[in-house]
């Protein structure tokens, strides 16, 4: 049954805060672990689990907003579970960030943490829905508003980052298939059909591969294929579901094909990159960039990025297979940062970005683009199209200026031959040769490209350099991993480690924007004070003197022979 946690803003008589000086109380409320606990538990709406748990009368749950800011600070911190619960159990600050008040009490064990973020898959499965995405779009609103931070400029790029899986070949992939599935089968299945699987039995599969030649593998994969046949057809209708079966039916249908019941390996220029490339991750995928060989996914951020905000904030997180282009990411997102931050007017990205498809959604949802780098190659001379109104252009080269006239399928820009011919760059020029004219054609999409790649020489100086900084962001990501490799699996896991980092990397922007305040309110308070202090020993010397001429004055008229002895 769901029940939400208010226990944390009630504190217990004997509690921590009630046992500790009150120099350390203060310490600890001026502590990051504090304002972990004031900006992040205690707004997490617990509402959104609700489902998750039953409606009816029954025992309630553990408290949800404990284990979510656990999840996040293990996040956050890099912790593995082990040194997560030992900081819970153990560090006192630790349990003031989760909101517990005394010394001994575990809000909950290991089993509880893990049962809940098997629901969380569960859910996630079930509605393709993951409820940590919304814990992080409604902390980061929430922030946005109470900063007053300005959204109207901003920022996007990805990392990709490796699974933790093993990587396999090819070959040694089919022979693990063949030895898990082997471990599954019940005893007498196993005695029955050991001759099958005998070959690959008693060493792993990284051993089995060593131990072949060169010129063995493509037999290699024949007997094997001709294996997976067999057991295709005597073994997965009694095994069918068995989860490592239903991985084997599609890792079968990927490598082989059968045609009229022979079994055919498919060649290496069939595989694809969306491809299973382990048991143990069916979500990641093959890609290789820059030299770099990554077998996991990618996580692509957009943060604000608007020069007069004090502090900038991560707005959008999404993870996908690695091996989707990262132009196809910011397409499906497009309209999901419109909503998320509908004041945005300009977002700024690298050359992977940019396409025709982008630039019509952009078009449409009003946000200029600016693009820092141009994808592939630069024409030698460069024709520029202008949009004059509607749909007029004005296409230019650097000798001649023409309006473009519609034709059947796409507009076309007659130019002058004559001038053509006097033209130093004829040579280079990608017009087309006709009898009358040198003509170009262009689609709408073709100015829209253009504006895009201008766009950066329309903008001031100081905001062409913007998107630079969100490289610092992904180094935040990526110190948390070892060799850009995550500590977990899957297409849950994943996003949930994303999000934890991005909840994290954004509360430590915030935090040193509030010490930043604070330490500049203590310096205008201590100026202040000094010329307060100063100003008040002024005013006292000016007092004192004034006393002093008075009394003085007092006694000239009642003893003035004293003055006369004076001199």
């Amino acid at each position: 049954m769901f029940k939400e946690n208010n226990s944390h803003l009630q504190r217990e008589l004997f509690g921590t805060f009630n046992l500790v000086s009150p120099a350390m109380s203060k310490k600890m409320t001026s502590s990051s672990e504090y304002l972990f606990y004031r900006l992040i538990h205690c707004r997490i709406d617990e509402k959104i689990f609700a489902g998750l748990y039953s409606e009816e009368a029954s025992r309630p749950n553990a408290s949800i907003n404990t284990m979510v800011s656990a999840l996040i600070l293990m996040k956050h911190h890099d912790w593995t579970y082990e040194e997560l619960f030992e900081n819970i159990q153990f560090h006192l600050l630790v349990r003031l960030a989760l909101g517990l008040d005394d010394l001994e009490r575990m809000p909950f064990c290991m089993a509880t943490l893990f049962n809940f973020q098997n629901r969380l898959i569960d859910h996630f499965i079930r509605t393709g829905e993951n409820l940590f995405e919304q814990v992080f779009d409604r902390l980061t609103e929430q922030q946005l508003k109470q900063l007053k931070i300005k959204a109207n400029i901003c920022r996007t790029d990805s990392v990709m980052v490796a699974s933790n899986i093993r990587s396999y070949s090819r070959l040694q992939l089919l022979i693990e298939m063949l030895l898990r599935i082997y471990r599954v089968l019940n005893e007498a299945d196993q005695e029955s059909y050991k001759i099958h699987f005998e070959r690959y039995l008693g060493k792993s599969s990284g051993q089995y591969i060593y131990t072949l030649k060169s010129g063995e593998l493509s037999a290699e994969l024949t007997m094997i294929g001709e294996l997976y046949h067999w057991i295709d057809h005597h073994l997965m209708p009694h095994y069918q579901d068995e989860q490592i079966f239903k991985i084997f039916e599609r890792v079968y249908q990927e490598h082989f094909s059968v045609v009229a019941e022979k079994v055919i390996v498919r060649s290496s220029e069939e595989m694809r990159s969306s491809f299973v490339q382990s048991p143990d991750d069916l979500d990641a995928a093959f890609r290789e960039k820059n030299g770099h060989q990554i077998k996991g996914h990618v996580i692509s951020i957009v943060e604000t990025a608007t020069p007069e905000n004090g502090v900038n904030l991560i707005t959008d997180v999404v993870v996908k297979p690695v091996n989707i282009d990262d132009s196809t990411i910011l397409n499906e997102r497009l309209d999901i940062i419109k909503e998320k931050t509908p004041e945005i007017e300009e977002l700024h990205f690298d050359g992977g970005y940019g396409s025709e498809a982008n630039d019509r959604k952009m078009l449409k949802n009003e946000i200029t683009p600016v693009q820092t780098a141009i994808r592939g190659r630069q024409a030698q001379v460069e024709i520029e199209i202008n949009e004059i109104s509607g749909d007029t252009y004005q296409v230019s080269c650097p000798l001649q200026s023409v309006v473009a006239t519609a034709t059947r399928k796409r507009l076309k820009a007659c130019f002058d031959k004559s001038v053509c011919k006097n033209c130093p760059h004829n040579q280079d020029c990608r017009l087309v040769e006709q009898k009358r004219w040198r003509v170009y054609y262009f689609k709408p999409e073709d100015y829209l490209k253009q504006r895009r790649q201008r766009m950066i020489e329309n903008i001031p100086p100081e905001r062409r350099m913007l998107r630079n900084n969100v490289e610092a962001t992904i180094k935040e990501f990526s110190c948390r991993m070892r060799g850009r490799k995550v500590r977990v699996r899957g297409n849950f896991k994943t996003p949930l480690f994303a999000y934890g980092v991005a909840i994290g990397v954004n509360f430590g922007r915030i935090r040193r924007f509030t010490q930043k305040n604070e330490e500049r309110e203590l310096i205008i308070i201590s100026n202040f004070m000094r010329i307060f202090t100063w100003i008040t020993g002024l005013w006292k010397e000016f007092r004192n003197q004034i006393e002093y001429l008075v009394k003085l004055q007092i006694l000239q008229r009642k003893y003035p022979f004293l003055i006369k002895c004076s001199f």
